[in-house]
């Protein structure tokens, strides 16, 4: 028989959501979108029951550009994320999902103290890859573009971009020669 006892809070033990007692066993585990979901069976009961775990991160710190230091907003990057989409034809499941990987991101940096630059340099890359609208919004906020140039020198990189992932590698042209022959 196998107690059930949380290793993230030491002391703290689980019980059955039915009879309250506190041995059960885990019948499965899967991974799940951010942590483990799992399927426990009561040895006093039998009752079978579902337990989510997530692995608990220190609260980010945000290092600004003047070295100032406040607490990391996830309001703060999500409002700056829903403006930079704003009437553009992007599912809001899509938009949340973004979001939830940037700050999946920003967390496997594996530093609780992470700078402006770093955290917007991981927005733009996210909505590059989104939307390019979206991605212009926030990149002329977060590249302070002081003029229309600034604009036309963006635009110019990110079609050439787009130009060069529409390509086909050189070497995969020859291997459809090939399949041709």
């Amino acid at each position: 028989m196998s107690l059930n006892i949380n290793k993230g809070f030491p002391g703290v033990i689980l019980q059955c959501p039915f009879c309250g007692k506190n041995s059960s066993r885990v019948m499965e585990s899967r991974d799940s979108s951010d942590g483990l979901r799992r399927r426990r069976e009561c040895l006093d009961c039998n009752s079978r029951y579902t337990t989510y775990e997530k692995t608990l991160s220190l609260p980010l710190s945000v290092i600004k550009r003047n070295n100032s230091r406040e607490p990391f907003s996830s309001e703060k990057l999500e409002k700056s994320i829903k403006i930079a989409f704003a009437k553009r034809p992007v599912k809001n499941e899509d938009i949340n999902k973004a979001t939830l990987d940037i700050k999946k991101n920003l967390h496997e940096f594996g530093n609780n103290e992470i700078e402006t630059d770093l955290i917007g340099q991981v927005v733009i890359n996210q909505l590059k890859i989104l939307d390019s609208v979206a991605y212009i919004r926030y990149a002329s906020v977060y590249k302070n573009f002081q003029g229309i140039d600034n604009f036309i020198k963006e635009l110019e990189i990110l079609s050439e971009d787009e130009k060069q992932s529409d390509k086909i590698p050189v070497n995969q042209i020859s291997f459809i020669d090939q399949i041709d022959s």
